[in-house]
């Protein structure tokens, strides 16, 4: 059947039937059916306006640095750019806290991020703030700053020279732990899947030492 003949039987069909509304048709209001009203369902989030910005001004956004363990961390930086990259973030911990950058890694829901990764990659269009964990490798704790002007020079005559721990000692130490629960989450790139592994190195580890201790 060809389109023609289609379009032609579809039209007598149309024409065939009993009845047909003009195009001025007005239905009477009084021979409606009445229905119950419908109420929408509630949004889970309220929708988030967007924020106006001046011509040339750059969009901004609250950022909150939080710790996932030891040394506690809290440090809220509002109205940063968008621009701001993990590296910048990663430095203004580093001289609030007194803590190497090297040290220092930040994870956005869980996920490591790269230095070159900026807000922009992180937020919605509609997000006002971010939360960001920060997590320090290797054990590192908060240096106190010395108040004077002249910082204290310990006694060298007089202090047991430090000796690095090897072999079994290292794995009873924390540091080796901790700096094993980083380099597993860094390199997973998952902080779930970094203790999930790490709860298996360090159940096998203590059950080997209960055999043999």
């Amino acid at each position: 059947m060809s389109e023609l003949s289609f379009a032609k039987q579809f039209l007598s069909t149309l024409d065939s039937k009993p009845i047909k509304l003009p195009s001025d048709h007005v239905s009477d209001p009084k021979k409606f059916e009445v229905t119950m009203a419908y109420t929408l369902p509630k949004m889970s989030q309220p929708m988030k306006k967007k924020q106006k910005l001046a011509p040339g001004q750059e969009r901004s956004i609250n950022v909150s640095l939080k710790s996932l363990r030891n040394p506690p961390l809290d440090i809220s930086l509002p109205i940063q750019p968008l621009s701001t990259s993990i590296h910048d973030l990663k430095q203004i911990v580093s001289e609030k806290a007194n803590i190497a950058t090297d040290k220092v890694k930040l994870l956005h829901k869980k996920k490591p991020c790269s230095d070159s990764k900026t807000l922009q990659d992180l937020v919605a269009d509609g997000d006002s703030e971010v939360e960001i964990s920060v997590m320090v490798i290797g054990g590192a704790t908060i240096a106190t700053p010395e108040r004077s002007g002249t910082p204290a020079v310990p006694d060298l005559v007089d202090a047991p020279v430090a000796q690095q721990s090897s072999g079994d000692k290292s794995m009873e130490t924390e540091e080796f732990w901790s700096d094993l629960k980083g380099y597993l989450t860094q390199r997973l790139k998952d902080q779930d899947e970094g203790e999930k592994v790490f709860d298996i190195f360090k159940a096998a580890w203590d059950l080997n030492k209960s055999l043999n201790g």
